[in-house]
């Protein structure tokens, strides 16, 4: 056995136990969900235009958790609308502290057939705002807002946000509401697997070097948002109970009994952002249909060799146009 496939093993091998019992993760976030179906959507679409004639652009609006507007592109091939059953969709998430960017970002998407709702994160670099409230302190950054608190945390704020991003995706013009997947890296990765767990609708996730990931061990160790959480409690020791256990309903590793869709994951072995001791504790656990990409001279990066790899695992569960 070379050092290669022992890693491999290793990693294969990290079963960390979870920090929840199934009946307290299922009946914490089973009222959490019913809760949001109680809030309209309030949903507006405005065409956008741009210079590329194989799309059409729009700009969706929908209402996300505590009050906030939360903004996203709607991308569809221009020349085919999917007939009467719609398009695949694709929704995706930035990475932390960036942004949607421009439509043609998800060019190789909509050249499959598929159409895309790309959506900015809260308070982020895209045009979303934050008005979840402040109750407490927080270091820099978002993460540690409402860290005391789950139900007011930016993470209860980004998990009911992602939530409805499905649930707005399933209401556009031109969409197979069937076949609905999401994707992301990083902080996408991560939000891809709270939809994974959280959403219904969700028919496929591809998550690439996700975080949310064995969250008490990347508090410890991650070089990247986590510490954000380090520094708050560096300040206040006596908060860590309370923070992990908060932190715990958001854990990949506590919902990975709730996923019943084909996953895909990718993991850099030289990450110290995304660690892959994390994302296998979390892959590990998850019981439906999976694949993980392993890259073992990669850090916390998505490679080109990878991107094509999610084009094809949406290929296989979702479908042509």
């Amino acid at each position: 056995m070379n050092a290669i496939e022992q890693r491999k093993l290793e990693l294969l091998q990290c079963l960390t136990q979870p920090t929840l019992d199934r009946e307290t993760v299922d009946d914490f976030w089973n009222d959490r969900l019913a809760e949001n179906e109680e809030h309209p959507l309030e949903i507006t679409v405005t065409p956008e235009p741009v210079p590329y004639p194989g799309m059409k652009v729009s700009k969706v609006s929908y209402m996300g958790y505590a009050e906030t507007m939360i903004h996203a592109w709607y991308i569809q091939p221009a020349s085919d609308t999917g007939g009467t059953d719609g398009l695949p969709c694709i929704v995706t998430f930035p990475g932390y502290t960036g942004d949607r960017g421009y439509p043609e970002r998800y060019a190789h998407f909509v050249l499959l057939g598929y159409a895309v709702l790309a959506v900015d994160v809260r308070g982020q670099l895209g045009e979303t705002g934050n008005l979840l409230p402040h109750e407490h302190g927080v270091t820099k950054g978002w993460i540690t807002q409402g860290l005391l608190d789950k139900e007011q945390s930016y993470y209860m704020a980004l998990a009911i946000d992602t939530v409805r991003a499905i649930e707005t995706a399933a209401q556009l013009p031109g969409v197979d509401a069937a076949r609905i997947a999401i994707t992301g890296a990083s902080q996408g990765g991560g939000i891809a697997l709270l939809a994974g767990a959280l959403s219904s609708r969700v028919a496929a996730v591809a998550a690439d070097i996700p975080n949310l990931c064995r969250l008490d061990f990347g508090v410890l160790n991650s070089t990247s948002s986590l510490t954000e959480i380090a520094d708050y409690l560096k300040r206040y020791p006596e908060h860590l109970d309370r923070a992990l256990e908060n932190l715990a309903y958001f854990d990949i590793v506590n919902l990975a009994h709730r996923f019943t869709v084909p996953v895909m994951m990718s993991a850099g072995w030289k990450d110290t952002v995304c660690m892959p001791e994390a994302i296998y504790a979390a892959y590990n656990r998850i019981e439906s249909p999976k694949q993980m990409r392993d890259y073992p001279f990669s850090g916390h990066e998505v490679n080109e060799f990878q991107r094509r790899e999610t084009v094809l695992f949406f290929q296989e569960h979702l479908g042509s146009r």
